[in-house]
């Protein structure tokens, strides 16, 4: 497995960087673009959905027995989150099997002088201090790193302590608590662990801000993005 990390690496290198690409079509998130919508939905539910129930919702007339909004909204919100994470699963056997570019958010080479610089020159194509940007087939290294440091990880960290706080309300003899209820050795208070979850929720609402200004920008200024066609066909944005 890591030898054939270290090849698909290779080959993410090795891939051209023309800043004039014209034609061609390269496929390289064919089989993601089912997976992103899907889990671009679950994230806004888990959003709204997290944020009601972090701040509460508005007391309700008549008997607690006749009303089931909060009920409800736990409910989208589990039912949001099993998408998320099988989704993610499933996003992780792909990285594992699929070509070079499926790997990008799991393993970005942080150790390579190459990459830094190419960080550097897109540092400065969002700064609109160039017009020359690095028309990369699939994310570009700035891309990399925030999808790698804000969602990747950021996401891993929901799914673990979501399903610490869920084991919790199924009992200690649920799967659940069984697989994630080590969570509670490391923070043993409950509320830290709710809190953190919640600040977790503000991680990916502020990446969903510059990944959707991103995707706009790059299809108004070098038309890299999957609001085209043409642009989804040469393998650029997201």
């Amino acid at each position: 497995m890591l030898n054939r990390a270290r090849k698909l690496l290779a080959a993410d290198d090795a891939a051209p960087t023309d800043r004039s690409i014209g034609g061609g079509v390269a496929y390289v998130y064919a089989p993601v673009r089912l997976w992103h919508w899907a889990n671009a939905a679950a994230i806004l539910v888990l959003s709204l959905t997290g944020y009601l129930i972090g701040i509460g919702t508005p007391a309700m007339k008549g008997e607690a027995s006749g009303n089931f909004l909060f009920g409800y909204i736990r409910f989208a919100h589990f039912s949001a989150g099993y998408v998320a994470s099988v989704g993610f699963l499933l996003r992780i056997y792909w990285a594992l099997m699929g070509n070079a570019h499926a790997v990008q958010i799991f393993c970005v080479p942080l150790w390579r002088g190459c990459f830094w610089r190419e960080v550097h020159q897109e540092i400065l194509w969002y700064a609109f201090l160039t017009g020359d940007p690095d028309r990369r087939p699939g994310h570009d290294r700035l891309a990399q790193l925030a999808m790698f440091f804000m969602f990747t990880q950021t996401i891993t960290f929901m799914v673990v302590t979501g399903f610490a706080l869920y084991g919790q309300g199924a009992g200690t003899d649920s799967w659940q608590y069984k697989v994630f209820g080590w969570v509670f050795s490391i923070w043993p208070n409950s509320q830290d662990v709710h809190t953190l979850h919640h600040l977790g929720l503000w991680v990916i609402v502020m990446f969903a801000l510059v990944h959707i200004y991103a995707v706009i920008r790059e299809y108004i200024i070098s038309r890299r993005s999957f609001f085209s066609k043409r642009s989804a066909e040469r393998g650029f944005g997201d």
